[in-house]
């Protein structure tokens, strides 16, 4: 099975792109039944590793550029080039580079070449890329993508200049038109100030995809690295849900069937936790 790409994107840099992306890979190995690739394509700015407290990765995308170069790079080791997300079976994540000197190295056949394998290898394959476009990650990955993601914010310079600037501009001149994306809107942890939704919609004429809201709780646990656990959390696990089960069902991604105790079992369990039956 060829799995199908969502590639997220922002407007800008640093308003929650990678967060919001790792949200959706999440809810979805956690409710489908499917192995997610998560690709970390920010060349110059990988963040994820710290955000699940990882702080020098022994391996990602910088790993495997020789056989990214020279063609060779096969599904098994790819996996084995993954970190598995603890509590969270089925989402396997690439780290990102690590040497932001060497971003410009990255040539377009090298990442459609790992776009490719990666499709070959999970059922679902989640692609999260920088806001700007100068290199070939952002390019190769929009172009390829089965449903691409544009985050921006309230803000009016985010969704409004730096949108018609990236997108409204640059993307048409990679063959990307700039319809062809659903919007996501990103809400800072302050409640005052920025435009609303209707506005943002309207601006770009982009469909609305979902809503990410970044509280307090989720920065703590981003600086203590661990977001992974927070979107375990009561509050996490509603992290861009409505979202990732929309794209579940456009791409036929089958839900978990919920495990079934077998009466004696449950019986048992409840005898060992002292409830009467």
């Amino acid at each position: 099975m060829y799995a199908p790409l969502i590639a997220f994107v922002g407007t800008t840099p640093n308003i929650g792109t990678t967060l919001a992306a790792f949200a959706a890979a999440s809810r979805i190995a956690e409710s489908g039944d499917a192995a997610v690739g998560y690709l970390c394509l920010n060349l110059k700015s990988a963040k994820l590793h710290r955000y699940v407290g990882v702080d020098r990765p022994a391996s990602g995308l910088d790993t495997i550029r020789p056989e990214l170069r020279d063609r060779s790079l096969e599904p098994a080791k790819l996996l084995r080039t993954t970190y598995p997300i603890r509590g969270i079976p089925g989402l396997h994540a690439l780290f990102g580079n690590m040497e932001r000197d060497q971003a410009e190295f990255y040539t377009a056949e090298d990442i459609e070449f790992l776009l490719e394998t990666a499709r070959w290898t999970f059922d679902v394959v989640v692609a999260d890329v920088g806001a700007y476009w100068d290199n070939a990650a952002t390019v190769c990955a929009l172009r390829e993508a089965s449903t691409r993601v544009l985050a921006t914010t309230g803000a009016l310079s985010h969704f409004q200049e730096d949108w018609s600037r990236w997108i409204g501009q640059v993307s048409p001149l990679f063959g990307v038109p700039s319809t062809s994306y659903e919007l996501l809107v990103i809400q800072p942890p302050w409640k005052n100030g920025g435009f609303h939704v209707k506005n943002i919609g309207k601006e770009t004429g982009l469909t609305m995809i979902g809503e990410l809201r970044l509280t307090e709780p989720m920065m703590l646990q981003l600086d203590n690295g661990r977001y992974d656990q927070w979107l375990g959390s009561a509050e996490g696990r509603e992290t861009m849900k409505p979202s990732a089960e929309a794209w579940m069902r456009q791409y036929g991604v089958r839900k978990k069937r919920p495990k079934h105790l077998q009466p004696w079992y449950r019986k048992l369990l409840a005898h060992r936790n002292g409830v009467g039956l």
